[in-house]
């Protein structure tokens, strides 16, 4: 399945998100969250979607084509996946108050809009539960779907809260950031929903059940997800805002990035003094000063250094953890995201 025939797929998914036009009073509604829908759920990148579909390959260790259900089911639990990560998005860019997402203005951002958003996202959290018991409801694991979902959605709420807690607004305390509570934080607000969920779904519709396969497929994944938050930390502040799709607000967000961290570990004490006096300010001239500190500690080589590295590190992970698992599944997720820019 190509995200060509992903995206075709989409207009129906919004249907069925929507109520039922004989409901006259829902109207507005109606209109409403198929706006919401339309602008915030399939302008990303679509990679969490589709794994469900290219895990389900790989599991089924077979050439054969999809039949029909299969493609309509894949297509539903990738649109599903790419809901949740939307309506976390809305949510996290108020909290954050952001100002770009996929290239453009934030859903809150928008006149029409400003904290209406926040029930937007209720909305499009209530839709992922909508889809999987209209097209699922029949089948065997739909309460293992349902539940993934809610854990899911639980674990990246709790990654939200500690990553909220150790960055406050207007409160710069670089004691928090050490390197423990930053992958606490990664595993929990990233991880868990971006790979585990996709490659979980995929492995419940093809009808796995040992829990040592969950298991190990957690903890490949997981460090997956890990690699590729330092990534999306590193971009934050080194990519290009064109191909990303966003400006950057970790430094002026006081957030517990990677480089903050990578930062702590090697500076002077008057270099700290710098840091103390710069981070988590929302002003250009400060951001600077950080940005110029991080060139002094050279922390892109040091991040180049490390995407090597762990890469490595990785590929051993799979080739001794993966048991019966197709371990191509897990190469070709690592290979997606090696080296990537956006």
């Amino acid at each position: 399945m190509d995200v060509h025939d992903f995206d075709k797929a989409f207009e129906n998914i919004i249907e069925d998100c929507l109520p039922n036009e004989t409901e006259k009073e829902l109207s507005v509604p109606r209109q409403w969250l198929r706006k919401v829908l339309e602008y915030n759920v399939p302008h990303g990148k679509k990679n969490r979607g589709l794994s469900v579909a290219a895990s389900y390959r790989h599991l089924l260790r077979s050439e054969r084509p999809f039949t029909d259900d299969e493609i309509h089911k894949l297509q539903v639990l990738g649109w599903c996946v790419e809901m949740l990560q939307a309506w976390l998005l809305v949510a996290d860019d108020i909290m954050d108050q952001s100002h770009t997402r996929r290239g453009k203005p934030c859903w809150f951002r928008n006149d029409d809009v400003g904290l209406v958003g926040l029930n937007d996202a209720f909305l499009l959290e209530s839709c992922v539960y909508k889809l999987l018991k209209k097209h699922f409801r029949q089948e065997a694991y739909y309460t293992n779907l349902v539940e993934l979902f809610m854990e899911t959605s639980h674990q990246t709420e709790l990654g939200q809260t500690l990553d909220l807690l150790t960055s406050p607004e207007n409160s710069v305390n670089l004691e928090h950031f050490t390197l423990d509570k930053y992958r606490a934080i990664v595993k929990y607000k990233t991880a868990f929903y971006s790979f585990y969920c996709p490659v979980a779904l995929a492995m419940h519709m093809a009808g796995l059940t040992s829990e040592d396969d969950f298991t190990r497929a957690g903890k490949i994944l997981l460090s997956m997800g890990e690699f590729f938050q330092i990534q999306d930390d590193f971009l934050d502040c080194y990519g290009d805002p064109a191909v990303t799709g966003k400006i950057g607000t970790d430094i002026e967000d006081n957030k517990c990035s990677w480089l903050v961290v990578q930062a702590l570990k090697k500076v002077t004490a008057e270099q700290r003094e710098v840091l103390e006096k710069n981070y988590g300010r929302k002003d250009e001239a400060c951001v600077s000063c950080v940005k110029q500190l991080y060139s002094d500690l050279c922390l892109q080589k040091v991040y180049h250094d490390y995407e090597e590295s762990s890469y490595s590190d990785l590929m051993a992970s799979i080739n001794t953890e993966c048991g019966s698992l197709p371990k191509g599944m897990f190469i070709e997720f690592a290979d997606r995201i090696y080296k990537r820019k956006k």
